[in-house]
C-alpha cells in the first residue's frame, strides 16, 4: 500500500524562521520568497522529517553552516520550479533565425559568444543549438557556437547533460528536427543527438556572482528566471547582463518579466528582446 504523503503533517515555520530564510535566499541568490511561505512549508515539511527534524530553525542551522554546497542545492532544487520545454516562447527562435543571426553573421568572424542563463534541464540551449545549426548549414564548421549553459541547480544540471527528454516535451519542435536532432530510446523517450550535445556545455552558477568572461556575449537568453527577483534585484541584474553583451548583442527575457527601459541601457526592440546597440560604446 503506498504511502500518501499529502496526510502527513506539514511543519510550521514561525514569523522569525521565516524572515531569516527570506533575506538568507534573497542575499545570496536574489530569488525573492517573501510571498511563498506557504510553498517552503509544502515543499520542505518532508526533507525536514526525514532528516528527523522538527522545527524550520534546526533545518536552517544545518544550511546556513553548510560548508561543500550539497545541502544547499538540495534546498534550492526543492523551493524553485524548474519547467521547460523545447519551443517554448518560439517568436524568440524565428527572430534569432531571421533577424539576428543575419546581422551578427555580417559583424563577427567565425566566432558567436551564447550564454543560456538558468537553462533548466537543457531545453532552451539545445534549442539555440538547434537553430544554430539550421541557420549555419553547410557553413557551420567555420564557425564557433559553443553555448554556455548555466543554473544554480545541481539536479537539472545533470538531466541537461544527460539530454533525455520525453515525448511530449519535444512536440513544439518541427517533425523534421525531431528526426534530425533525437534519438528515440526503447523506452519512449527522446535523447538529443550527441552532435548538438557537445555544442553546449553546462556550467553551475549563481547570477548574484561576478559575471566573469573572457569575451562579451553576442547572445544572452535569460527566460523565466528574473520572475524569482524584485525590481531592485532585476535591475541590477539586467545590468551585469548588459557589461557581459558585445556591442550589437541581444539580450533575451520571459515575457512575463520587463525590463525598466528608463534605468536600462540596452534598447528595446520588441516584447522580451532587447540590443546593446553599437553607438552606446563599451566592451
Amino acid at each position: 500500500m503506498a504511502l500518501d504523503l499529502s496526510q502527513e503533517r506539514t511543519i510550521k515555520i514561525t514569523d522569525q524562521e521565516f524572515k531569516e530564510l527570506v533575506t538568507f535566499v534573497y542575499n545570496r541568490y536574489g530569488i525573492d520568497l517573501s510571498r511563498k511561505r506557504q510553498l517552503i512549508e509544502g515543499r520542505l515539511s518532508h526533507t525536514l522529517r526525514a532528516k528527523g527534524l522538527n522545527s524550520f530553525s534546526q533545518y536552517m542551522k544545518i544550511l546556513f553552516n553548510d560548508t561543500n554546497g550539497e545541502e544547499l542545492h538540495l534546498f534550492l532544487n526543492k523551493i524553485t520550479t524548474n519547467h521547460s520545454y523545447f519551443g517554448r516562447e518560439n517568436e524568440h527562435f524565428d527572430f534569432l533565425m531571421k533577424v539576428a543571426l543575419p546581422q551578427l553573421e555580417k559583424t563577427r568572424r567565425g566566432d558567436l559568444r551564447i550564454w543560456s542563463a538558468g537553462c533548466s534541464a537543457g531545453q532552451e540551449a539545445y534549442n539555440i543549438a538547434m537553430v544554430m545549426d539550421q541557420y549555419f548549414g553547410p557553413r557551420k564548421p567555420q564557425w564557433d557556437t559553443t553555448i554556455l549553459a548555466t543554473d544554480i541547480s545541481t539536479n537539472v544540471l545533470t538531466k541537461a547533460k544527460q539530454g533525455i527528454y520525453s515525448a511530449d516535451t519535444i512536440k513544439g519542435l518541427p517533425p523534421q528536427w525531431k528526426t534530425k536532432y533525437f534519438n528515440r530510446l526503447p523506452d519512449g523517450n527522446y535523447q538529443v543527438c550527441e552532435r548538438i550535445r557537445k555544442e553546449v556545455v553546462f556550467r553551475i552558477f549563481n547570477l548574484m556572482d561576478p559575471f566573469v568572461y573572457k569575451k562579451p556575449f553576442d547572445i544572452i537568453f535569460c527566460r523565466n528566471v528574473m520572475i524569482y527577483f524584485d525590481a531592485e534585484t532585476t535591475n541590477r541584474t539586467v545590468e551585469k547582463f548588459y557589461d557581459a553583451t558585445s556591442n550589437g548583442g541581444y539580450l533575451f527575457i520571459g515575457h512575463s518579466e520587463s525590463v525598466d527601459k528608463a534605468k536600462s541601457r540596452y534598447t528595446y526592440l520588441m516584447p522580451a528582446i532587447y540590443q546593446r546597440q553599437q553607438n552606446k560604446g563599451g566592451l
